[in-house]
């Protein structure tokens, strides 16, 4: 088992350092990632939990989930 991870780990590794236009993509699809999950959470997703106490923060998801259902 250990020897396939390793055999498997050294494939991707030549792969990765063989690539010229692949960096490329791969930056910009980490730029991307980026942008989406570090600087649109900012702006889009406010953290609705930041007022309410830690104990009762189920409570305040049930209630909103109930009273959004209705």
């Amino acid at each position: 088992m250990k020897n396939t991870a390793r055999r498997i780990w050294h494939f991707y590794l030549d792969g990765f350092r063989s690539m010229t236009v692949g960096r490329t993509l791969w930056v910009i699809i980490l730029v991307k990632l980026f942008i989406m999950f570090a600087i649109l959470r900012l702006f889009f997703f406010p953290d609705f939990l930041s007022g309410v106490a830690p104990d009762d923060e189920g409570g305040y998801v049930c209630r909103e989930l109930i009273e959004r259902g209705d």
